[in-house]
């Protein structure tokens, strides 16, 4: 396993803690609606890029 796809799966488990989060707080009716939209982005950057950078590395044998 190399260092882009551990980097890869980092962000992307980041991204889906973000996003959990965003959507507890919504359920909830939290206060700071714009703290939850933040981390809503940035759950969905840290997501897609995580399963961008997974995807698009090759494993070559040396």
């Amino acid at each position: 396993m190399n260092l882009k796809r551990t980097f890869g799966t980092i962000l992307t488990i980041l991204g889906i803690i973000g996003l959990i989060y965003a959507a507890v707080g919504f359920v909830q009716n939290s206060d700071g609606a714009k703290s939850l939209i933040v981390f809503a982005v940035l759950g969905v950057i840290f997501f897609f890029t995580g399963i961008g950078l997974v995807k698009n590395t090759t494993d070559v044998a040396k």
